[in-house]
């Protein structure tokens, strides 16, 4: 679909540049509820220009948040799929080719409980990037944690949570992951 329109697709993400970002992410969260051609054209063109970078064929389904835009690089023919929570305040870069599942969250920061006089929810945020290199596939309800790499082609099963770099051409899986095989 994508190529098929790209060039009215391009040029509404040039309409949009001169809005004002709180107005661009009022359309984002006003077209996060709907699943329609439509709504994933509007996203794209509020996404190419509120993150850092953002390649072409980039599918965005219903209900998925990302924060902190501006920190944001998503490759070519990248796919995140509904009900993902994104947040990139450490940066996140994402290469070609990325699938990511419904239900997938990535996290670039972390809070730490050094300072016992406050709350935890009150000690300082850390935060460090995420890579995901290209032609990787993310399944569903994966937690990728903050400061990690995963390398090119490879698979990270349903459920996993990521808490350390994955080598490329690798299928890994658990929680905390483990690697399986190599593909």
């Amino acid at each position: 679909m994508f190529k098929k329109y790209r060039k009215v697709i391009l040029l509404f993400s040039y309409i949009f540049k001169p809005l004002p970002n709180f107005f661009l992410k009022i359309l984002w969260d006003s077209s996060g509820n709907y699943s329609g051609n439509l709504s994933v054209a509007l996203r794209y063109c509020v996404l190419k220009n509120l993150a850092k970078e953002c390649g072409g064929n980039v599918y965005i389904g219903k209900y998925v948040t990302i924060k902190n835009f501006e920190k944001l690089i998503i490759g070519e023919n990248v796919s995140i799929h509904d009900f993902s929570y994104i947040e990139a305040k450490g940066g996140l870069t994402i290469g070609d080719n990325v699938s990511i599942a419904h239900n997938s969250s990535i996290l670039t920061s972390s809070h730490t409980w050094d300072n016992t006089g406050l709350p935890i929810k009150y000690n300082v945020v850390t935060s460090s990037p995420v890579i995901i290199h290209e032609d990787v596939w993310i399944g569903c309800g994966v937690r990728i944690l903050n400061g990690v790499t995963i390398n090119s082609r490879s698979v990270v099963a349903a459920g996993s949570i990521v808490n350390k770099n994955i080598e490329a051409n690798s299928l890994v899986a658990g929680v905390p992951i483990k690697k399986i095989k190599d593909i």
